[in-house]
């Protein structure tokens, strides 16, 4: 038994959550009535979802506080990368369904509890009123957007503070950074029972009913990470960005994948962005501005299953329409984890645009729940690990641009030693 945990001890924890995973198929095939294993995942993401909403919080207002006016950041060209990119994913969406059209089955799902936007106002509207919702009420339903909003606030009027009261404020920040990194490292428990309970759920056949739009889906995700967003780099930094992708994935990803939370991976991106050697003056504003605001997965995903119901039922799609449904899911999208039910319920938004009713518009929401388990977990995973790649990205363009003699491929290599 020692000598098992001093080999546990030693191995990462992407190879923990790998044998996490082997372990919960092989449960989830065996003994598929053991339902306390299941809880195991439930408490994990609901651990990690009920202390993540504070971590935001005072990860914004401790930054922010601390932060010295004329102090260099590179907050400007992250910004803009975060909304080109959730753009561009829209458009990459479009031309994918136009290369391969699906189908879909539209079942006859329950009615679903929550209500959907119906228009741009709309949403717009959410926007505003979660943006400047009670941020004690924030903190408990994980309102995102509003918690960014009281966290500047409160942050730029505490600049004027001692530094007494700035220290106390970093050390609770830290504080709550130490207790999710602590349960972290319990992930691989945690995914045996997230595992488990998928393959219960649906069986390893269970999704080959709608193979081919989860295939579609994940497949431009992909396409986006591996392509799009490392061309986008490449313009930026004019090197090799492959390097910097593959690291971003991997190590930020991953991990994203199995929480289904880019909020909950902040501190993984935040510990990431320390290894390369960024600048925590901005990757401390950056990486949390990510997890609200930068959702190229969630367009692709909208933008995806509005045109699948077109597409079903015979509805042609112009050009000018799709480029429209292009700017209409990357704006809706950059506020999803604002609107309740996250990107899934803004598709009867983007249906409108082609008079699709919502009746069968919730039905597509239906399908896209069903599909949720693997495209919700991949969607993560890419706008997590695009927080990370981006803002390295805008850092390392600015150093380059005041003519800073860098090598990124030598911030990867010393960020992987560091491991």
């Amino acid at each position: 038994m020692k000598r098992f945990w001093n080999i546990w001890q030693k191995i990462s924890l992407i190879q923990k959550i790998l044998v996490g995973i082997v372990i919960g198929i092989i449960l989830g095939l065996t003994v598929p009535n053991w339902a306390f294993i299941g809880v195991l995942g439930d408490l994990f993401v609901g651990s990690l979802k009920a202390i993540a909403p504070l971590l935001v919080f005072f990860i914004i207002l401790t930054s922010l506080a601390k932060h010295e006016k004329g102090s260099k950041t590179h907050l400007t060209s992250i910004v803009v990368l975060y909304l080109m990119a959730t753009f561009v994913a829209a458009v990459a969406a479009v031309g994918a369904f136009y290369l391969f059209p699906v189908a879909i089955v539209l079942p006859r799902v329950g009615e679903i509890a929550q209500s959907a936007p119906q228009d741009i106002g709309t949403v717009l509207k959410e926007i505003l009123l979660n943006g400047i919702a009670n941020p004690i009420e924030a903190l408990a339903n994980g309102n995102y957007l509003a918690l960014l909003f009281w966290g500047a606030l409160l942050g730029l009027a505490l600049r004027s503070f001692s530094t007494t009261t700035k220290n106390v404020l970093e050390d609770i920040s830290g504080a709550i950074s130490s207790v999710i990194q602590l349960l972290i490292q319990l992930a691989p428990i945690g995914i045996i029972g997230l595992v488990y309970n998928s393959i219960v759920a649906t069986g390893l056949s269970g999704m080959l009913e709608y193979g081919k739009l989860i295939l579609l889906v994940v497949g431009t995700m992909f396409f986006v990470s591996f392509v799009v967003y490392p061309l986008m780099v490449f313009f930026m930094i004019k090197e090799n960005p492959y390097p910097l992708t593959f690291y971003c994935f991997k190590e930020s990803g991953i991990p994203a994948f199995f929480t289904r939370s880019s909020a909950v991976n902040i501190p993984i991106n935040m510990r990431l962005a320390e290894k390369l050697g960024l600048n925590e003056k901005t990757y401390a504003l950056s990486i949390p501005l990510g997890a609200a605001a930068n959702s190229g997965g969630a367009a692709i995903t909208i933008s995806i299953m509005t045109l699948a119901a077109c597409y079903t039922l015979g509805i042609e799609t112009s050009f000018p329409l799709a480029l429209l449904l292009c700017f209409l899911t990357a704006i809706a999208s950059t506020g999803a984890s604002g609107i309740a039910g996250g990107s899934l319920l803004l598709i009867p938004l983007a249906c409108s645009l082609f008079g699709i009713s919502n009746d069968i518009a919730m039905q597509v929401v239906g399908v896209g729940f069903i599909i949720g388990v693997i495209q919700d977990s991949v969607e993560t995973a890419v706008n997590s690990a695009s927080d990370l790649l981006f803002t390295a990205t805008a850092e390392f363009h600015d150093l380059k641009k005041v003519g800073e003699k860098i090598s990124v491929k030598d911030y990867v290599k010393r960020a992987q030693l560091n491991d």
